[in-house]
């Protein structure tokens, strides 16, 4: 009896047993066949890809080029792909090694212990003509390829400006619900540039080379190799930045030669406005960007200018006929005209203490305009293209009010209304303290907007979206800036100014560049100590060549110790690199 009741036990057990392993079977082969665990596994395309193997020659997201159509961010090189199959059939490698001029046994060598596709050549493939592309091709060998594959580039370029890209399941949802048949780990542009365009890079599908293999590793369904593409053959597009990659790249290693730590360099061309280089510092920690901050791009943050603000003083002034070329003010006077200058100059012009960046004359003037108008220094920031945002704004199809740079921050002047009755609030705004903030790219612009006589622009980051065919998607025009702007004549006078300062004042290092150079200094304390020493933000914003400016450049090195800013060694370094760039050009032109 007792022996009965064992056996039906262990029965019902193994009843019980294969009931919940049929079960299971049935959960994996009908069930739960694409959303497989709670990490929505699907089993059919995880068991498809157990039994193929493949290339993928382009992952399908849009890419970003410069202004001469140079890649930036990944390129398309053209390479010969070998399936490893190959080293168990007789192919004619002595042809296609005829064509690729490279030895049959350094071929064969290639796929020899090869289990999965391979690129000829490896790290460093063999970069083939279109000649011999359509060559390679048209022999028809079955494994044998010749194709344009995506690479990303080594380095990254204008990391800040061009952004990051990253998986987000729950951001690929909330952005694009509509888009059900792109899986949701696919990747998203989250800082910059890439986030701004996202919506025109995301990949249609990759394309991509692939077989089926059996156990062995051998052909399963005959040696024929598959290609799949998406259908649509304009995409992916591509991003055409303004930016020039040999100017951006000569910026990076002048930064990187200088070690300049925190703040970074923005250069404009000066006829079209459009940006031809930027970089920021810290470089981004891309394994945790956003929790040290390094993914900020300081060029469009907002930072205490110092004395290049006492640009916007001069302009006010020049306008409201506040200074003559007779009046003295007296520089051994501190900035309130109480007690003795930490640089004492004696008796100055205006235009001599431009030059020498005095303090007091600068506090002296923004008194009298205040008195005659409060508003007269927000106004003239606004007048010169200064506060912002300065950056391409427009309607694109259907998206309205678009920005170029979402995340680029306004500048401003006050942030109390009672400081306008305040003498000595007013004179330490003057000299761009206080509660002043503007950003570098908005200090470019000023720049640029003087050097053009006036004429104010908003600053193009990207000119094109491109089809994959080269044909236009769309154009960003060039757009002026609304709202007042300063006479010419006043423009020509800050010319003078700003070329006085290289000449005769605190510029004059730059006195012996191969251009002339116009521009402005600026030392701008920021509350911030390193020790006992006070933390600086130290500028130097300027254009050239003088008599006919075609660039516009800012440099500011952020939150450092006034003795180790090297502000005015990169813009140098910066100016010289250019020259040289110009040169060689011109040999090329000339050969």
């Amino acid at each position: 009896m007792v022996i009965k009741k064992r056996a039906i036990i262990i029965l019902v057990v193994i009843l019980l047993t294969l009931t919940g392993l049929i079960g299971r079977l049935m959960q994996l082969q009908l069930v739960s066949t694409e959303t497989f665990t709670n990490r929505d596994i699907n089993l059919i395309e995880a068991s498809v890809s157990q039994r193929t193997q493949e290339l993928v020659i382009d992952q399908g997201r849009g890419r970003f080029i410069d202004r001469n159509k140079k890649a930036l961010t990944h390129e398309y090189y053209p390479t010969l792909v070998l399936f490893p199959f190959l080293k168990n059939i007789d192919w004619p490698a002595e042809d296609v090694a005829e064509i690729v001029n490279i030895s049959a046994t350094t071929l064969k060598d290639e796929i020899q212990e090869a289990k999965k596709p391979v690129i000829v050549g490896g790290d460093r493939p063999i970069e083939l003509t279109e000649s011999q592309m359509n060559k390679i091709n048209n022999l028809k060998i079955p494994g044998v390829f010749a194709v344009h594959r995506q690479y990303e580039l080594d380095s990254d370029i204008a990391e800040h400006l061009i952004g990051l890209i990253r998986e987000n399941k729950d951001l690929f949802e909330e952005r694009y619900p509509e888009k059900t048949y792109l899986p949701r780990n696919t990747k998203l542009g989250i800082t910059g540039l890439q986030s701004t365009f996202d919506e025109f890079l995301l990949p249609e599908g990759e394309a991509k080379l692939l077989y089926h293999v059996a156990g062995d590793g051998g052909p399963l369904f005959g040696i024929d190799v598959k290609y799949t593409a998406p259908a649509n053959p304009y995409y992916p597009v591509a991003i055409q930045t303004t930016l020039d990659k040999e100017l951006q790249l000569l910026a990076e290693r002048v930064i990187e030669k200088n070690n300049l730590k925190k703040g970074g360099i923005v250069l404009l061309d000066v006829e079209s406005n459009d940006l031809l280089a930027m970089v920021s510092k810290p470089d981004i920690n891309s394994s945790n960007p956003f929790e040290d901050g390094t993914a900020q791009n300081q060029m469009i943050m907002p930072q205490f200018p110092g004395s290049v603000f006492k640009t916007v003083i001069a302009a006010a002034a020049i306008e409201h006929q506040q200074v003559s070329n007779d009046r003295m003010f007296n520089c051994d006077q501190d900035l309130y005209g109480e007690g003795p200058a930490e640089y004492p100059h004696g008796m100055l012009s205006f235009q001599n203490s431009f030059a020498k960046s005095c303090n007091y004359t600068f506090a002296a003037i923004a008194q009298e305009l205040i008195q005659k108008d409060q508003n007269v220094i927000e106004q003239y920031s606004e007048m010169l293209g200064l506060l912002g945002p300065v950056g391409w704004n427009g309607d694109v199809f259907r998206f309205q009010d678009f920005k170029q740079l979402p995340n680029e921050y306004n500048g401003r002047i006050w942030t109390d209304e009672k400081d306008k009755h305040v003498a000595k609030a007013i004179a330490q705004t003057a000299i761009g303290q206080k509660d002043v903030r503007v950003t570098p790219l908005g200090i470019a612009n000023m720049m640029s907007t003087i050097a053009r006589g006036g004429s104010k622009k908003e600053v193009r980051t990207v000119s094109d979206v491109l089809y994959k065919n080269g044909t236009t998607l769309f154009s960003f025009s060039k757009q002026d800036m609304e709202g007042a702007k300063i006479a010419p004549y006043t423009a020509s006078r800050l010319q003078e100014l700003l070329r006085g300062v290289v000449t005769t004042g605190t510029g004059q290092r730059f006195a012996d560049l191969p251009y002339k150079v116009a521009g402005k200094s600026g030392t701008a304390e920021t509350g911030k100590k390193q020790g006992e020493v006070g933390l600086v933000n130290k500028w130097f914003a300027g254009y050239f060549p003088f008599e006919n400016p075609k660039y516009a450049l800012v440099v500011v090195d952020l939150e450092q110790p006034g003795s180790e800013s090297v502000a005015n060694t990169v813009f140098y370094d910066i100016v010289q690199g250019i020259y040289q760039i110009e040169q060689e050009k011109g040999t090329k032109t000339d050969d």
